[in-house]
């Protein structure tokens, strides 16, 4: 494939869990978060927040990004022209977090090209009550994705990703079949177990009670793992519609408003 330093810097990202006590600039800052602004967007309905508190920062990170799916600012300049919203909150709430997500992986991969490294933290939508107390949010500000950002002090490899055959599909989806399925699998997993990677994280997810573990950390890896979370976890979907809720988003099929 082609090279050149923007690709470089993408291809060779890995999440940085372990940072130096060098501190980012204001200028550093400024810069990491203009370039997460200059990303597509639909309506900028995303914005950032910011902890710089390494005692309370994930991994003790000197940055913590929150980007949030951001209705509240749009219907404020709504209101300065006399309108309010009439787009459902489904509607909107998608291109929300598409405009939150685009404008944290500018600023991942900004900060990727001035030597730091990030850490996605996806769990934060469902801390969404204790970050809106946190940062004081208005209503109809919702938290999308969290990131640790700092300067390395660890250098892990890049992890695997699927093979193009099950990501890229021209003019038609097709039929995956378990020959297909099975050699992307075995992609996945036989690149985990070279880097030795959940044995050194101490992640095996244990299995409900009544199931017999059969893998060791020789055995288990990427796929396995992923069954185990999507096939235990998260079954209700008041996991997530409670804390939409608090944030001031009504997702039911008749909304009040």
């Amino acid at each position: 494939m082609l090279s050149n330093p923007v690709v470089d810097a993408m291809m060779h990202r890995a999440s940085i869990r372990k940072y130096t006590d060098q501190e980012p600039t204001n200028d550093v800052l400024e810069t990491l978060v203009r370039a997460g602004q200059q990303a597509p967007f639909a309506g900028q309905l995303g914005s950032l927040l910011l902890s710089r508190d390494r005692k309370t920062n994930p991994f003790n990170a000197p940055l913590l990004f929150t980007a949030c799916a951001d209705l509240h600012r749009m219907e404020r300049v709504m209101a300065r022209r006399s309108w309010t919203m009439a787009a459902s909150d489904p509607a909107m709430f998608m291109f929300a977090v598409q405009d939150a997500a685009y404008l944290i992986q500018n600023l991942v991969i900004a900060a990727e090209s001035l030597g730091m490294g990030s850490c996605y933290l996806g769990a934060a939508p469902f801390a969404a009550k204790r970050i809106a107390e946190q940062y004081k949010l208005p209503p109809r500000v919702f938290p999308i994705v969290q990131m640790t950002v700092g300067y390395p002090a660890e250098s892990p490899q890049p992890r695997p990703r699927y093979p193009l055959s099950v990501s890229l599909f021209e003019d038609a989806y097709p039929e995956l079949t378990d020959e297909i399925i099975d050699d992307a699998m075995a992609v996945m997993d036989a690149g985990y177990l070279e880097q030795d990677y959940y044995r050194n994280a101490g992640a095996l997810i244990p299995l409900a009670e009544e199931c017999e573990e059969t893998y060791t950390y020789d055995t288990y890896s990427w796929t396995e793992h992923m069954c185990r979370k999507w096939g235990q976890w998260l079954k209700d979907p008041k996991s997530l519609l409670e804390p939409l809720e608090a944030c001031g988003f009504d997702m039911s099929p008749n909304p009040k408003r």
